[in-house]
This record gives C-alpha cells, structure tokens and sequence, in this order.
C-alpha cells in the first residue's frame, strides 16, 4: 500500500512551475492539493511519508485565490431581482459564466423591491459550494429599500422605505427571511438605523452603509454599532467635502473601534469611479479596498435595453444608464476586468491588485480562514493567471472547472 495513502485514499496533486500568492507575496513555490484542501508538503513530506500522485506543469503561471464578488445584481440576462419562475436556473447560469472570470464565490444581490419580490426571491437563494457547476453562493446582498431618497441612484423610489417604531420587525416583514442573506446596505442616517444595525450585526450578517447622505459622525456612529462595510465608495452618497467628509472620512477616521477595519467596495470599471479618486481611495486606506462588479443583467450581453429590478437600463458600450437618463445603473463589468483596471489605475502591485478581490472580500465575510488565500488547510479554489492577469483557469475543491480554450489562438 503506498505511504501518501496512510491518512487519505484521495489522490494528491502538486502544480509546479508557478508562482503563487501566499502571505501577500507571490513566491516561487508549489501548491500542493488533497480533497479540495491546500495541503502542507512538509507534513506530508515528513508525517505521512507521502507523495504526489498528480503532478502538472503550470508553465510559469501566477496562481491566486478565487475572485469573491460581494456585489453582483446578475448578468447574461439574469437579474437578480426580478421574480421570475425559472429564478434558480438563471442564478446556475451566471453562477457558471462567471467562472470564466475568475470569480469562485459570490453574494447575489437585490436592489431595491417591493416586498412581495423579497418573500418570492430569498428561499430559493441558497447558500451551496461552488463545483463545476458554477461558483459557489455565500449568501444574498440586500442592497435596499432603506435607502436615502436623493441618493437612490438607479432604485426605483415608489420602492424605497424607512424604519418605523419596530425597525427591525419592520425589516423582517419587509424581506420575509434572513436565512440566506450576508449583506444589508442601508443608510445610516435613518432614523432607528443604529437599532437595525445591532441586531444584524448580531446575527452575523455584515451591514453595509451607501446610497446615503449621511454625514461623518453618523457614519461613525453606525460603525460602532457594527457596520463594517461601504457600499460602491464616492457613489451614490455625499461628496467628500474638507469640513465634513460624510461616509468617504470612514476611510481615515479615528473613531474607529480597535480591532475593527472598515472594507469599502469600489466598482474599478474605468466608468464609475476616476483613477484619480481610485487612487486616493487605495492610498488612504489600501487595506479595506474591496473590488465589486455591480454587475447587472446586461453583462456578457449586446449594448441595449435590459432590466434592473423594478427598472428598465439602456447599455452604451461600458455605460449603463436608467433609460433615458444620464443616471448610471450598475455596470457591465466582470471582475477580472476590474482587477486589471485597479493595478494599472493605481499602480498597485499586482498582489495587491488580486488580494482586493480574493482576501479583503473574504475577510469583510469573515471567511479568510476557508477562502481569499493559499494557507494550508483552506479551501482549493484558485485561479491560474498570465502575467497580464488574464484569467487561464479557474478551480474550485481543486478541482478544474473552467479553461481558456486555446484551440484558436
């Protein structure tokens, strides 16, 4: 009986020839795998006498953990927050599209919508592991109704709502069911926010502050109530202004509490936020900088009319707008497009650059632990990138469920 099989009868597959991203930096080392877990060689080496069983060549390749999108309204025609019969196979076809992005997890995202749209769409989001099916679901993204009204942006606002004198019953009876959801953003400066915030705070799930005119002290407040995230950053909330900075001060307050660090998404698509303010963002507080698609139905499609919940969004090459208007609505984007805008905006290292979409989302999750790095003992869902960071494989479990064909090139 060979020695490798003293604790496991699963094959062990060691990828050579690569440099992976490990402790922040790509070292020149090989990543060794087992049962959908990165395994340590050297406990293999010495404990188990063991060996590899697999071994691939991965041509110079830069290995990276799996993109985790925390912001994704939907894509190749599926929206999210539409209530449609047919609802659970268009989340399994952009859950498997998006492999080709690099994306391996991802949270789901509704905008603002009526009730009845809540209590139709949450049960059949589930949270499930990715595979070749597609990536896997870490739960829903609630973005809205309550929201500011003069900065819905693109939410529909006959939808929006405020907390009433039981606030949080009256968030419950709104969404129906917190089962699936891992995300809420909300605007601070509601009335009985700070009480919502608690008690969603308290059952794990991550509040988000945006589509907000809240001013620096209220967001602080929310902050020390248990939010910890800023949703899509400089977009739909106050301009940063040098007497009361608003929600973009969270970036350099000081009244933050120890041990906390406050994540804040930005959409790198070159449409939404200028390499400028990227860049002031990512110098600020490079730490938080978490990269979201705010993908909506219409990417991987033809320019043109589509939906986005309650409202119609016209696409003109990488702008999508509400209807004839001039009010964007969400992107086109994919997340490997946003990872290579980020490093050439900012001229960030190229570890940093995929680390904003791997380790800082799945630390605002809490999952860094199982996903967002290369440690030994988390889960195998990697990326295989060229030195560009053009996506050229994607694995989840360690195992492979998406290639670049390269048959035509």
């Amino acid at each position: 009986m060979p020695s490798n099989k003293s604790v496991s009868d699963a094959p062990i597959v060691q990828f050579s020839n690569c440099r992976i991203l490990r402790d922040h930096r790509l070292q020149r080392e090989d990543l060794w795998v087992r049962e959908g877990k990165i395994l340590n060689p050297e406990k293999l080496f010495f404990d188990e006498k063991g060996s590899a069983d697999v071994q691939l060549d991965c041509k110079g390749s830069i290995i990276a953990p799996g993109f985790i999108d925390v912001q994704i309204n939907g894509g190749f025609g599926v929206d999210f927050s539409l209530a449609t019969d047919d609802f659970k196979s268009g989340i399994d076809l952009v859950s498997q599209k998006i492999l080709s992005h690099g994306v391996t997890s991802f949270c789901p995202t509704l905008v603002t919508s009526p009730p009845s749209v809540y209590h139709q769409v949450l049960p059949q989001i589930s949270v499930r592991n990715g595979g070749p099916h597609g990536a896997g679901i870490l739960g829903a993204h609630l973005e809205g109704p309550f929201i500011s009204r003069e900065k819905k942006g693109a939410h529909p606002e006959h939808c929006l709502r405020t907390f009433e004198a039981g606030a949080f019953q009256d968030l419950l009876a709104t969404y129906g069911s917190l089962d699936c959801v891992r995300i809420v953003t909300l605007a601070p400066e509601m009335e009985r926010s700070s009480e919502v915030i608690r008690e969603l705070t308290k059952r794990g799930i991550c509040v988000s502050l945006g589509h907000s005119v809240a001013n620096l002290s209220q967001a602080e407040e929310a902050v020390q109530h248990g939010a910890t995230f800023i949703t899509h950053l400089f977009n739909a909330m106050l301009p940063f202004h040098h007497r009361d900075p608003g929600i973009v001060g969270l970036l350099t307050s000081d009244k933050i509490p120890a041990g906390r660090r406050v994540f804040y998404g930005m959409i790198s698509d070159g449409i939404h936020t200028n390499p400028a303010a990227l860049r002031i963002a990512h110098r600020a507080h490079p730490k938080g900088l978490v990269l979201v698609t705010d993908a909506i139905a219409g990417m991987g499609l033809a320019p043109g009319r589509h939906t986005l919940g309650q409202q119609v969004v016209e696409i003109d090459g990488l702008n999508t707008y509400i209807a004839g208007t001039k009010t964007l609505s969400g992107s086109v984007a994919t997340m490997d497009t946003c990872v290579r805008h980020f490093q050439e905006a900012t001229g960030c290292s190229v570890e940093m650059a995929l680390e904003a979409a791997s380790l800082h989302p799945a630390q605002l999750l809490g999952i860094e632990h199982s996903k967002g790095t290369l440690n030994y003992d988390s889960d195998a869902d990697f990326l295989m990138l060229n030195d560009s960071l053009y996506v050229q494989a994607t694995y989840i479990a360690g195992q492979e469920v998406w290639r670049q064909d390269t048959s035509g090139m």
